[in-house]
């Protein structure tokens, strides 16, 4: 895992950020947006926050190696990129502020910055979860915030190591619980592919197959969690408030917020670099005070 660091002169905040990229992405989403303002992560650093953006493995700036990986999966289209981010069909999407349409230059070049998921999604959960609980392991406890198939990394690190997360954003998280279609990955575990440490325990998924009935989630009782969703984003509206209350069953305390609920219309599944991502980040910002208080 490739991490990079931003920080004021004079850190004000009582615990770091840690920002978890999605599916095909990289940190660089967080740190500048595609018409060439400044991201997120510099808007948290001139908050008072030290941030730690991180390129998941064999993403962005963490090499990707086979031997070590495993096979990649199916690359990024345009098609794709437009179904997730560009939402052309639907004219109530206005923050996305390019040509929607897939072939356009916008969609290629937003389709060529995207790489692969990796095809064995267990192992690459696995790995996610295992490097961000490292990093945490020196940084100290910190605010995971990610974004739609970064979410499980960021449930895994809670629940390996609950004494380092104070809370998780999670950014239209993958989801539905249990989600199951070819062509994307699998959650068995209900918002992971990856086992999650159960209490009771159990010894396969498969005892979980009608749900958690009377099981919670290790370490999803000891942090706060806000789910948020675009406005028009037909993932994060579909999936987020079923991933929310997966976490609230599971012992957890998990807020959904629609950002259409702080009269921020127009976005969809990439909200945090489009046209308004100064305001799409203020709900977050919000959110974070009022924990950290």
């Amino acid at each position: 895992m490739y991490v990079e660091w931003l920080a004021p002169e004079r850190v004000t905040r009582p615990f770091p950020l840690v920002l978890v990229h999605g599916g095909g992405g990289q940190g660089t989403d967080w740190l500048v947006t595609p018409d060439g303002r400044p991201g997120w992560a510099y808007r948290f650093a001139s908050e008072g926050y030290a941030v730690y953006v991180v390129d998941r493995p064999g993403h962005g700036r963490s090499p990707y190696h086979p031997d070590t990986l495993g096979a990649p999966g199916g690359a990024t289209t345009s098609e794709a990129a437009a179904f997730l981010f560009a939402s052309p069909q639907d004219d109530s999407h206005t923050q996305w502020p390019w040509d929607g349409e897939a072939g356009s230059a916008e969609l290629e070049q937003l389709a060529a910055s995207m790489a692969f998921l990796l095809e064995d999604a267990e192992q690459s959960q696995r790995l996610d979860g295992e490097r961000l609980g490292a990093l945490l392991e020196r940084t100290g406890p910190a605010v995971l915030i990610t974004h739609s198939a970064g979410a499980p990394a960021g449930w895994l690190a809670l629940n390996a190591h609950p004494e380092l997360v104070n809370g998780i954003v999670a950014i239209e998280p993958m989801g539905p619980p249990y989600f199951d279609v070819p062509g994307f990955p699998a959650l068995p575990w209900g918002i992971t592919a990856t086992p999650l440490a159960v209490d009771p325990p159990v010894r396969e998924v498969s005892e979980l197959a009608q749900g958690l009935e009377g099981h919670r989630v290790v370490g999803f009782d000891t942090a706060p969690v806000l789910i948020v969703a675009g406005a028009v984003s037909a993932f994060g509206q579909g999936a987020g408030p079923a991933v929310a209350a997966f976490v609230n069953e599971a012992g957890g305390d998990a807020t959904f917020l629609s950002l259409a609920d702080e009269d921020i219309d127009g976005n969809g599944h990439g909200l945090m670099f489009e046209a308004n991502s100064e305001r799409t980040i203020e709900p977050v910002l919000t959110w974070l005070e009022r924990i950290g208080r």
